[in-house]
């Protein structure tokens, strides 16, 4: 070989090299380029003196706004944590456990009576310690969690850019209700109801979340989220079936407070709610949406659950909140 050949050889090789490099250094760039998945926080919050709640976080500095979930029952706020994640791309995410529920405190009752006025109550000091900026807040809220969202609206209609609520009871229709909900609002049959609630605890967290749905519906739950409501139903003297009974003793009261002040509600509100939805049936919905004026989306082939049967969906549900004026 020609020493001229042998420097061409050398030459061919270091280009080669030089090419091979700057595609390492761009793939590797681009690897550290890539946006990182949002990482959900899990942790406790002072909400007031009497009221501890576990929360999660999706913590986006330059988010488009902050949205805040509230869970229903048997739930935690792992029902959200997927949905938490996929949203903390584009938003600040939050959600907590109720008191009663998941790691939340669960005080006596003489302390707090678990009525959807006292979660109002918790959800307004949640937001105050939270540091959340209200004009940019969407509040989505299903099952119990609605309608201590509205009454919260009622007190203060700053408190949301706008909220979505859903699959639940906001007037005192039991005709709309599932049997052992109309039992339960009933006080000559509510402390049995209660009781089979808790003696039915696993059959409940087996069940309650498809019951009524075709086979062919039926939804899994994610492990952890299985195991964190049967770990926190009861996590203390109190079961979460003993919180949703407390509830209930006083829903009635708390849902005529919230009819006869519906021409009060300024708060931008959307209704949403699952077709197939055997515990608190459309109607009730419908009236609501017709008596205050809202836009109502029924979501076909969903039941009580929309959030868990289709995440993707509730995703778009929040986007769209953001996006309505």
């Amino acid at each position: 070989m020609t020493r001229t050949s042998t420097v061409r050889s050398a030459l061919r090789l270091t280009a080669v090299g030089a090419v091979a490099l700057a595609a390492t250094l761009l793939i590797g760039g681009a690897r550290a380029a890539a946006p990182q998945p949002p990482v959900p926080e899990i942790g406790f919050i002072q909400a007031s003196p009497d009221i501890k709640l576990r929360r999660l976080i999706v913590r986006n500095a330059e988010g488009k706004g902050t949205v805040l979930f509230l869970h229903g029952f048997p739930e935690t706020l792992y029902a959200w944590k997927d949905i938490a994640v996929q949203l903390g791309h584009d938003y600040e995410a939050h959600a907590f456990d109720w008191p009663g529920y998941g790691d939340s405190s669960r005080p006596a009752t003489d302390r707090f009576a678990y009525a959807p006025r006292d979660y109002a109550k918790v959800l307004k000091d949640y937001i105050v310690t939270a540091g959340i900026d209200k004009k940019d807040l969407v509040i989505y809220a299903t099952d119990i969690g609605a309608l201590p969202a509205l009454l919260a609206a009622l007190d203060d209609p700053a408190i949301a850019r706008r909220i979505v609520v859903g699959d639940f009871a906001p007037f005192n229709r039991p005709q709309f209700m599932q049997e052992r909900l109309q039992g339960l609002k009933e006080p000559a049959s509510a402390d049995a109801i209660h009781a089979a609630f808790n003696r039915t605890r696993d059959e409940i967290l087996q069940n309650a979340f498809t019951r009524g749905l075709p086979e062919s519906s039926h939804f899994a739950l994610t492990p952890e989220f299985r195991a964190d409501i049967a770990r926190g139903w009861q996590n203390g003297a109190l079961t979460s079936a003993d919180a949703f009974y407390h509830y209930y003793s006083h829903f009635t009261r708390d849902q005529d407070y919230f009819e006869a002040n519906l021409g009060k509600l300024k708060t931008p509100v959307s209704v949403i709610w699952g077709e197939k939805d055997i515990y608190i049936r459309k109607e009730m919905g419908e009236e609501l949406a017709g008596r205050a004026g809202l836009k109502m989306k029924v979501l076909p082939g969903l039941g009580h659950y929309p959030h868990l049967q289709d995440k993707a969906a509730t995703v778009s549900e929040v986007q769209a909140a953001f996006d309505a004026r």
